[in-house]
């Protein structure tokens, strides 16, 4: 029995990178009903969306990172800077991108994550339920996904 030799190797490659995003595409779009029905779509495409809050001086006060891909609207990033919390700013992020991807984009649902000790709760009264808990993720931290429905017209 004759062994392929294999070389190992541990950098960043950009140029690698992009075959294996390819090939998994095209592996996983073989293996996916759904996936094969988004192929050559607008929907196959993930779209970035932001939404900004400047204070008076246009400086950032907060903001959301996000993109949209098939019905789903994943929030990356939302900051409201320390002088600006409590006045209702990140909720108006979210619910701008909530809207924007609801009604611009015909997204039915959000996914984002969270740390314990960053948003929690805040999420869960924006009506965001946890569907995913890992503990120790950094160690000490508790990572949580939550996802939410988007109902139409709200």
């Amino acid at each position: 029995m004759v062994c392929p030799m294999f070389r190992m190797e541990t950098e960043v490659d950009r140029e690698w990178l992009s075959v294996l995003r390819s090939r998994l595409r095209d592996a996983n779009t073989a293996a996916s009903p759904v996936l094969r029905a988004l192929h050559g779509t607008p929907a196959e495409r993930e779209l970035p969306l932001h939404v900004w809050v400047l204070d008076e001086n246009g400086g950032l006060a907060g903001g959301l990172v996000g993109h949209t891909w098939t019905t789903w609207l994943h929030v990356t990033y939302l900051w409201v800077d320390t002088p600006h919390r409590g006045k209702g700013l990140g909720s108006r992020l979210l619910t701008e991108a909530e809207r924007a991807a609801r009604e611009e984009r015909g997204c039915a649902n959000v996914r984002l994550e969270t740390w314990d000790f960053q948003a929690p709760d805040f999420y869960r009264k924006q009506g965001y339920e946890v569907v995913c808990a890992i503990p120790d993720y950094p160690p000490g931290v508790t990572e949580y996904t939550l996802t939410k429905r988007l109902v139409p017209g709200i």
